[in-house]
């Protein structure tokens, strides 16, 4: 009996069959998570980069008006500097329009920032915890798959009365493919979903470095 892909295809079971099934689909929707998230931190690091020097420029010149404007812009909505300097600024011009102290004002800027960064950043993990669950559970669906590949090997030795390698060897094939793609599969979506909140790591530092800065600012501003 040959061991080919088409051949242990044919041989697998109803059970096995679908569990494979289920297992590419898992292994599809990862990598496409994958590569969506990945445009998407592409574009946050596109638009940050182009909005960066223009936001420095106008804080530079005290135009915080024009710079909240800049930053509110729905072509920066996809920049996490511009969202966190936006609510930065806003909170910080309300709590002064408000005749709050400088203490208040402040304080009113940071909780501003760190609202900003929060909801980024769940917008960054958007589909990760799908990718932490199927990597938690592939291995466990292949395993499932392994149960009945077994189950048919002794099905196997039953129809034939024999104990030999070649009643048993279809449903063992059987059972090993479909733990192999269980681990796969669990693989795969382990990496992506480490990749993934690594450069989310990345992007929260540079909103906390943000948040600092436009403190920094707004208390150099303050003391004039």
């Amino acid at each position: 009996m040959q061991f080919g892909l088409i051949e242990m295809w044919q041989a697998m079971g109803v059970v096995a069959k679908t569990v494979a099934i289920i297992l590419i689909t898992l292994s599809v929707i990862t990598i496409y998570l994958f590569i969506e998230r990945q445009l998407a931190f592409a574009r946050a690091r596109k638009k940050s980069m182009e909005i960066a020097p223009k936001l420095a420029e106008l804080m530079k010149n005290g135009q915080l008006k024009e710079a909240l404007a800049l930053a509110s812009k729905k072509d920066y909505k996809s920049s996490h500097l511009a969202r966190v300097t936006a609510a930065g600024i806003e909170e910080y011009l309300g709590a002064k329009e408000s005749n709050l102290t400088l203490e208040e004002q402040i304080e009113s800027a940071q909780r501003g920032c760190a609202r900003a960064q929060a909801l980024f950043t769940q917008e960054l993990k958007r589909g990760l915890s799908i990718m932490a669950t199927i990597a938690t559970s592939a291995p466990f669906i292949g395993l499932f798959g392994t149960i009945f590949g077994i189950i048919n090997a002794f099905r196997g030795m039953a129809l034939t009365g024999s104990g030999g390698i070649g009643a048993v060897a279809a449903g063992i094939a059987e059972a090993l493919v479909t733990t192999a793609f269980g681990i796969a599969v669990a693989v795969i979506a382990l990496w992506t979903f480490n990749s993934l909140n690594t450069r989310i790591e990345v992007y929260n530092t540079e909103m906390d470095n943000t948040t600092s800065q436009i403190v920094d600012y707004f208390i150099r501003v303050s003391g004039k």
